[in-house]
């Protein structure tokens, strides 16, 4: 099977998996108990909390364990959303954003908090008037994601940052898409919060992890809590934190080199498409903002499940958006912020490079889209 769905998920690397494995079986102890071997998985705890905090240029006294990505954006929004309600109750995001930020954001809704959607221009970029258009003294939080997850825009959270800093607005960001394939600075870019997930670099999957500016408060979603200092209930997952942490220090080493490589990858599969009347890519048009990880693709006149199901006869694994959207058979939240219709969303279909993909794979899954789109003729 050629896999094309690195942004659903990765498979854990054998350095990851072994550190996992030697982890459980040695340092077994619940970095809450007092005697040595809780000591012990407190020191191994510490110090992954310290080295995640550094690939992010952020305070490790920010950082907080988490299940993954669904749950950081969560706990990320909530509890800032609910700890700064006195001085405003305007919170805004984007209607690219990933399903559990909405989801977040719709909860908050019922709570009584007014919500707000950034329109984007043509390539899914918010522009910063676009930002201050919808900004009031009410405003305290904006989520906008670095990479969007189905068609790989990055947006330039540097420039939205400063924005955001000057009004005392909040800013967080769904880092999931971007971690460990381009540079994340959260001091540099203003940024108050933002949610990392391990199994999208080749990690553990059940793993995560929220990041808080110390300087920002928060508002814990549960009471009397104990571990990751309340901000979490539950033991905490010593073994795919550190195996987490690992694969997250392999990936930030080789960003530069691996962005070249899928760069490349992404030019030859593009160099194969046979009609790009038929096959439409849907990017930005500046390399500086898309992710050559992702590639969003419409086949005109053809349903995206369609174009997955014949791939996959054929031994190609792709998808048709964000896996924690497919379920609920609905198009594209991406096509439908860029205004395309419901029948071009539809068409949609994600294919996501990574680091087992060769030439041979995109050259073989290039022509399987065109065999696609001639037989439907």
């Amino acid at each position: 099977m050629i896999y094309l769905d690195y942004a659903a998920t990765t498979p854990i690397s054998d350095k990851a998996l072994e550190i996992y494995g030697h982890i459980a079986k040695n340092q077994y102890g619940n970095p809450k108990s007092l005697h040595d071997v809780g000591t012990i998985a407190d020191h191994s705890l510490t110090a992954s909390r310290k080295t995640l905090a550094e690939l992010i240029n952020g305070d490790e006294h920010g950082i907080y364990f988490t299940s993954g990505g669904t749950e950081s954006n969560h706990l990320a929004i909530l509890s800032l959303a609910r700890a700064h309600k006195e001085k405003g109750k305007q919170i805004i995001t984007s209607k690219m954003e990933h399903a559990s930020v909405l989801q977040a954001f719709e909860l908050l809704k019922k709570e009584g908090f007014d919500v707000r959607y950034v329109p984007v221009n043509a390539h899914g970029i918010v522009e910063r008037d676009a930002l201050a258009n919808l900004i009031t003294n009410e405003t305290i939080l904006v989520s906008l994601a670095y990479t969007n997850g189905e068609i790989g825009v990055i947006q330039n959270i540097e420039e939205i940052g400063a924005f955001l800093k000057k009004r005392k607005i909040l800013f967080h960001s769904d880092c999931v898409q971007a971690f460990g394939k381009i540079e994340i600075d959260t001091q540099k870019a203003n940024l108050s919060s933002i949610s990392l997930a391990s199994h999208k670099i080749y990690g553990p999957k059940g793993v995560g992890a929220v990041y808080i500016s110390p300087e920002i408060k928060w508002k814990a979603l549960f009471d009397d809590v104990t571990h990751e200092n309340g901000f979490r209930p539950g033991t905490v997952n010593l073994p795919g934190i550190v195996s987490f942490v690992y694969a997250a220090e392999e990936a930030c080493e080789a960003i530069l080199s691996e962005q070249n490589r899928i760069q490349r990858l992404r030019d030859i599969f593009l160099s194969c498409i046979m009609d790009h009347d038929k096959i439409i890519v849907e990017e930005h048009p500046d390399s500086k903002a898309q992710s050559p990880y992702l590639l969003g693709l419409r086949l005109k006149g053809v349903e995206g499940q369609y174009t997955m199901l014949e791939c996959n006869r054929h031994g190609i694994a792709l998808s048709t958006g964000s896996a924690c959207q497919i379920g609920e058979h609905t198009p594209s939240y991406t096509m439908h912020a860029l205004g395309r219709t419901i029948d071009e969303a539809r068409e949609f279909i994600r294919i996501s490079f990574g680091k087992y993909t060769d030439e041979k794979d995109c050259i073989t899954a290039a022509n399987c889209l065109n065999e696609i789109v001639k037989n439907r003729e």
